[in-house]
């Protein structure tokens, strides 16, 4: 599959003339906004959970409490499988500003929102956009930095969860407390303005490739499908009793339609090379949520820690993987070594963490440490090789698998741990907990074995050009 571009379309030549770091001159206001624009997301991510209480309560919602979370995933899901083929064909610029102003529009929603049903209309509206601006900020990374930096970027990234992990939850109780829990939505409006504008100029500069035609409607089809028995699943496995089989089998069926359609050829069968890629984020995302989303359940119920006392545990996890996103993205060591390293601390940092979780609460802090220097270590390095694996016309299609099989291995993995964690009740809550870690620690050390796989054979073209 040949790539070419359009004979007046400018191209920007990233490497050539400028500082060879993401802050130079040539590069200084898109890493700028890339990182402001993820910065704020994950800010909305990580304080909407704090918040929901009251909105449940304000609104009379308790019954959709759990869908304000599911429908972003849904929707975030469908939006990415949708974004791959609109990127490729029309590039980043329009479809990062569109998904942008829908974020923006499903903050407005939900902040104005008088029911509980147009509150969760909000939280889906906000998915499509997340779902849209992130595949278009992967090609955007692609098409404006060369590949000996966007290691870097990725590692940039991944920093920029950390301070809102530190401090998205507890500003969020805070402005929930003393300007009501619309502000956490309405508040962020105006703070999408300037990483849109930093954006702009590098996105004006951005080279226009002639995609290979995509497959149309087979794959929005499958964008469905896979959406649907998503949340067909996930309703399932949150429906106890016999019910549950044949509702959760009707999900599985959407998957088994869809996901081959969507994910690279060999993906299910864990060929080796790019469908690796895909697989192992899936597997690594997965392991490492379904186990990060229960250590304060475990901590609060089992030994009594206090909502700060148990956000500290997960904050050093975050911590951890910050550090060691940098240390990967400055080093020379090849993609495929830290990703395997960071698939064995994942590993270690679940069966680790599950254990302590049974014995002290304390001990789960170097526990997480070391599941989040995993991740840190693996995260980064799987998008690197996506990109270096993926000829240009298709950037945006295998930037959409990669976030579909981390959004999707998530919550099915969150789901499977947590039917397990509500089988056993509240009485047996220490023995739920720890049946419900063996599925996230179980499925990481198959995300060692798959990471046994990424080389396709051959070196990459990062390496061949050094």
């Amino acid at each position: 599959m040949t790539t070419t571009l359009e004979p007046d379309d400018p191209v920007v030549d990233a490497g050539a003339g400028t500082p060879r770091g993401v802050m130079g001159a040539g590069y200084r206001g898109a890493t700028l906004g890339i990182v402001m624009v993820v910065t704020l997301m994950a800010f909305e991510a990580m304080a909407v959970g704090t918040v929901m209480p009251a909105v449940a309560d304000d609104l009379n919602g308790l019954a959709l409490y759990a869908w304000a979370f599911s429908a972003t995933l849904i929707t975030s899901l469908l939006s990415t499988v949708l974004a791959g083929g609109w990127v490729d064909r029309q590039g980043p610029t329009r479809p990062l500003l569109i998904g942008l102003g829908t974020f923006v529009t499903g903050l407005a929603i939900a902040g104005a929102a008088q029911s509980m049903w147009l509150f969760v209309l909000g939280r889906a509206v906000q998915g499509l956009g997340m779902g849209v601006a992130m595949v278009a900020t992967y090609v955007v990374i692609a098409r404006v930095y060369p590949e000996e930096l966007r290691s870097r970027v990725f590692a940039a990234l991944s920093a920029a969860w950390v301070l809102p992990s530190l401090i998205g939850p507890a500003i969020g109780g805070a402005v929930a407390e003393f300007a009501g829990w619309r502000w956490v939505f309405l508040g962020l409006i105006p703070l999408v303005v300037p990483p849109t504008l930093l954006l702009v100029p590098a996105l004006r500069g951005i080279r226009t490739v002639v995609a290979a035609p995509a497959a149309g409607r087979v794959r929005y089809v499958a964008a469905v499908a896979v959406a649907a028995g998503a949340g067909i699943v996930l309703y399932g496995l949150g429906d106890p009793g016999w019910t549950m089989v044949p509702i959760a089998a009707a999900g599985l069926a959407g998957l088994g339609f869809g996901l081959p359609r969507l994910l690279p050829p060999g993906t299910l069968r864990l060929r080796r090379g790019l469908p690796s890629v895909v697989l192992v984020r899936g597997l690594l995302a997965g392991a490492f949520f379904g186990t990060d989303v229960f250590i304060p359940l475990a901590l609060t119920s089992l030994h009594k820690f206090s909502a700060t006392e148990a956000g500290v545990v997960l904050t050093v996890g975050g911590l951890g993987w910050s550090a060691a996103s940098q240390i990967q993205g400055r080093s020379k060591r090849s993609r495929e070594f830290f990703v395997l390293v960071g698939a064995v601390l994942v590993t270690a940092g679940i069966v680790a963490a599950t254990v302590a979780l049974q014995l002290s609460g304390w001990a789960a802090a170097p526990a997480w440490i070391i599941g989040g220097a995993g991740m840190g270590f693996a995260m980064g390095s799987l998008s690197v090789l996506l990109l270096d694996l993926s000829p240009e016309d298709e950037q945006g299609v295998n930037s959409s698998a990669l976030q579909i099989s981390d959004t999707l291995g998530s919550s099915l993995v969150v789901g499977m741990a947590g039917a397990l964690v509500a089988g056993f009740g509240t009485e047996r809550l220490g023995t739920g907990l720890a049946v419900a870690g063996a599925v996230p620690a179980a499925i990481a050390a198959f995300g060692i074995v798959s990471a046994l796989r990424l080389r396709a054979g051959g070196p990459s073209r990062l390496e061949a050009a050094t």
